[in-house]
């Protein structure tokens, strides 16, 4: 395989996500293809072109994997047209960095244009958004072969906005590098601010035993995501990984010299493990792993308390990332509920969602517990705790669930 198979099939979750946002024929689709140098969008005069979000992976030196998304415009009209917004606002959540752009609207015919007519209500509105989410934003004017007055309004654009403005041509490619260049110097910043998988967990030499159950939802043939990332973070991170099935703990750990620092393992079998471990050895879960690398573990930890204060006439939502088929040992739809009612009583409303669906209104809910989220980025799972939090509602993930449900005490 090589070098560009191996950042094509690095997940999605795992990139800097990259959004282009502005109105219709401002020619975002043009820019995604000059900034990626391939034929990705579809390019038309007629307004609307782009529909649903249009998605390409690549990689930038110096960030790596990244994932640039080309939304429709967000002056789009009808009841397909709020449709096609509402999935924009959709790729809101999930952006690490928004690409705003601007341009005079077709037709047009004078080379000298004002600030007025490119920086409209719509622009106003969406950059409020990105500021309120805290999401890094360059403004692109587009089209600048055709504007003579371009760096006047860029200028007077950095004046009202505080923002990065740079001016290019997807035509012509004018200016494509140099906002290539400063892409990177955002996406760099964004990418040292976010914590690894494994992040003051472990240190170099320590062995780590991973026991990893190969039940009826692993994939055939493959391992899971988090198990994956695990295993590549123990050796970037120069450790000695040790791997088992739940059934082969014991006697794995009979070939050990010395019992393993650390023992991770999947949350539903915390009990199985916890029994099995040495003293010595910290015990901890995928899902918590992947809860402190993409969310708030803090704010994990104190949701997870709420626990101990449902009834029975308490409502609770378990979110999953993942849109798989539920199998008969679903940890979301089966064992979580499960442990949840044999706790609180039969009578615990439980609602169940998964992939993008999320409530906007959490309000009916006493708690959230989430899956560790290995299918979404950091900016989306952030997204989904600060509604929580703007709710009042307390949220959780699996990993911490499970085991202030069982009683167990967590070393991470």
């Amino acid at each position: 395989m090589n070098a560009s198979s191996d950042f094509n099939h690095t997940p999605s979750a795992n990139r800097l996500h990259i959004t282009l946002f502005g109105r219709r024929n401002v020619g975002k689709s043009s820019l995604l293809n000059a900034l990626t140098g391939q034929q990705v969008a579809i390019v038309n005069a007629l307004p609307g072109t782009t529909t649903d979000p249009v998605k390409k992976a690549m990689e930038l030196p110096g960030v790596g994997a990244c994932l640039f998304t080309d939304t429709a415009g967000f002056d789009d009209q009808g009841e397909i047209g709020e449709q096609r917004i509402g999935k924009s606002r959709l790729c809101l959540q999930m952006t690490d960095l928004a690409i705003l752009v601007v341009a005079p609207l077709e037709p047009f015919s004078r080379k000298y244009i004002s600030l007025e007519e490119i920086w409209t209500s719509y622009e106003q509105e969406w950059l409020a958004d990105l500021h309120r989410l805290q999401i890094p934003c360059i403004i692109v004017i587009n089209q600048c072969e055709k504007i003579e007055s371009v760096r006047k309004v860029a200028e007077d654009l950095r004046n009202v906005t505080s923002c990065p403005v740079m001016e290019v041509s997807a035509l012509t490619h004018e200016g494509i590098d140099v906002l290539r260049k400063e892409m990177i110097l955002h996406l760099q910043q964004i990418k040292n601010n976010q914590p690894s998988l494994l992040q003051g967990v472990v240190e170099e030499g320590n062995v780590v035993m991973l026991v990893m159950p190969q039940d009826i939802q692993a994939p055939e043939g493959r391992l899971i995501l988090p198990q994956v990332q695990a295993i590549r973070a123990l050796l970037d991170d120069r450790c000695t990984v040790v791997c088992c099935t739940t059934d082969r703990m014991l006697d794995s750990l009979s070939h050990l010299v010395s019992a393993p620092h650390w023992i991770i393992t999947d949350s539903q079998d915390f009990a199985s493990a916890y029994k099995m471990k040495p003293l010595e050895s910290k015990l901890t879960s995928f899902s918590i792993l992947m809860g402190a690398s993409k969310g708030d573990l803090q704010t994990f930890r104190e949701g997870a308390k709420a626990i101990d204060h449902l009834t029975e006439h308490s409502h609770v939502l378990i979110a999953e990332a993942c849109t798989h088929v539920p199998q008969s040992e679903d940890i979301g739809r089966v064992k979580i509920p499960k442990l949840l009612r044999e706790r609180i009583g039969e009578s615990l409303q439980i609602d169940i969602c998964s992939g993008s669906d999320f409530p906007r209104d959490l309000s009916i809910y006493q708690l959230i517990i989430h899956c560790g989220g290995c299918m979404f980025n950091r900016r989306f799972m952030l997204s989904r705790i600060n509604l929580a939090k703007a709710s009042h509602v307390h949220i959780t993930n699996y990993g911490l669930a499970i085991a202030r449900l069982l009683h167990l005490p967590l070393d991470f």
